[in-house]
């Protein structure tokens, strides 16, 4: 915390006192404290000495004016700040984006935005931090990052090939409602319907070909290199790379009333109204579904890994295709397959969560398809994550199990004592980030991914 010494004289002797201001900062419930600090301190040590004052993470102050301290490296003094000022802490909620290598943290409205890991994959915004006013929401390709403000502009950063230069679109962004991404190229949903795409063109950042048609757009998805758009009537437009399903003209006659599309890495597959299913793109990568179409009714929903899809019927029974060494496979599970709640998928392994709180996988034993050595410890699961080669599940107690590959977030072991009531989990290609109920973040998996951010740790405070 800055500090400053001001001399005083009094008779022949010279005194050294420190000018302070006392502070009184209330949450919302009533809760109360009242801070002292020097007079040339920041809003960042304010913001820190409130934080931990309250036991709360992620303070928003605002003043009896109204008026948010945005910048922590404002002086108390140029922001207002006088003795016995009483400002109100808002309890914000931290939010967590990824690329491939690199994480972004952010509160929903406000004006910072803390990136950490690859900078050549998003993880240095500084050149556009000045930018940012009232964040909504962040989307993420495989190298770039495209944050959306309130006034509906975006502002990208990242690997410009791969969406984090959008200045050929920029005079077109605006009133930008929500943002797709693909591993290569972005897609933004605006007010009226249009959509706008940027990246490399030749994987879906340019949609020229098909702008016209472009129209009462409601949802999209990406392979790698392609893009998939529901429209209004239930039918569906395809762009970007035909080797990654930019081309659906031989199933086009069949894509009516599509409900939701899924995507692997080279292939779509699209679940109709009366729960059939219609795949496209890489023939080995589940672009085909011949093996099992007659298996593939009453479709609830579709989770994709790199080359293989799972499907989840009604009856909460699983269907496989695709690479049988990516997790296409299943036979040896079958069984196991029942009452399925939920599937995650790492690059080459599935990973479902049962009625029961257990946890039934397969695919690549090292990359997350073999739980053996923890089968046991996986009750009561919640939910489950995924890097490219790991999983991570959240339990009833908040607290979590890893396996995979190590190297990429299958040992949490360097950070289990603080893995505790952890509500939130985002996953990188090689790292996690989980968010735990106090605002803490705890990263673990590959340093350069992201899975260290000790450097960030005090920015992190100060969102």
């Amino acid at each position: 915390m800055a500090q400053e010494i001001h001399p005083i004289r009094i008779h022949s002797h010279i005194y050294y006192f420190e000018i302070m201001l006392c502070v009184h900062v209330s949450l919302p419930s009533g809760r109360s404290e009242t801070m002292q600090l020097p007079e040339v301190s920041t809003v960042a040590d304010l913001q820190i000495l409130a934080q931990e004052s309250l036991g709360q993470k992620f303070l928003r102050l605002v003043t009896s004016k109204n008026d948010a301290l945005t910048n922590p490296l404002d002086s108390l003094q140029a922001a207002g700040i006088q003795e016995g000022e009483h400002l109100t802490a808002l309890a914000q909620r931290a939010k967590i984006a990824s690329t491939g290598g690199a994480f972004a943290v952010w509160c929903c409205g406000g004006d910072k935005i803390v990136t950490w890991g690859s900078p050549g994959q998003g993880g240095d915004c500084s050149a556009v931090q000045e930018q940012f006013r009232n964040v909504q929401e962040i989307q993420a390709t495989g190298s770039a990052f495209a944050a959306i403000l309130s006034d509906g502009s975006v502002v990208t950063w990242g690997d410009p090939m791969h969406g984090g230069d959008s200045s050929a679109v920029q005079d077109q962004l605006r009133n930008v409602q929500r943002i797709q991404a693909g591993e290569h190229a972005f897609a933004a949903f605006l007010a009226d319907g249009a959509v706008i795409t940027w990246g490399e063109p030749e994987y879906g950042g340019d949609s020229s070909l098909v702008q016209d048609q472009l129209k009462d757009v409601q949802r999209i998805q990406a392979t790698s290199g392609a893009f998939a758009a529901i429209l209004q009537d239930g039918s569906v437009l395809t762009w970007g790379s035909w080797c990654f399903g930019g081309d659906s003209s031989d199933v086009q006659d069949r894509l009516r009333n599509v409900q939701e599309i899924q995507a692997t890495r080279f292939a779509f597959a699209a679940v109709l109204a009366d729960g059939s299913v219609v795949t496209w793109g890489g023939q080995f990568s589940g672009g085909d579904s011949d093996a099992v179409q007659d298996q593939l009714r009453n479709v609830e929903r579709i989770q994709a890994g790199e080359r293989a899809f799972a499907a989840i019927l009604a009856d909460r029974s699983v269907i496989t295709w695709g690479d049988p060494l990516y997790g296409g496979d299943s036979s040896l599970v079958q069984d196991q397959l029942k009452n399925v709640q939920q599937i995650q998928a790492t690059s080459i392994a599935f990973a479902a969560t049962l009625q029961d709180g257990s946890v039934c996988a397969w695919g690549s034993p090292h990359c997350g398809g073999d739980i053996s050595a923890i089968r046991e410890q996986l009750r009561n699961v919640q939910h489950i994550h995924a890097t490219d080669g790991a999983f991570v599940a959240i339990l009833a107690d908040g607290s979590v199990v890893t396996w995979g590959d190590p190297r990429r977030g299958g040992d949490s072991s360097s950070v289990q004592d603080q893995l505790k009531n952890v509500q939130f989990i985002q996953a990188a290609d090689r790292a996690f980030a989980a968010i735990l109920a106090d605002g803490s973040v705890v990263t673990w998996g590959s340093a350069g991914g992201g899975g260290d951010s000790s450097e960030v740790h005090q920015l992190l405070q100060c969102l």
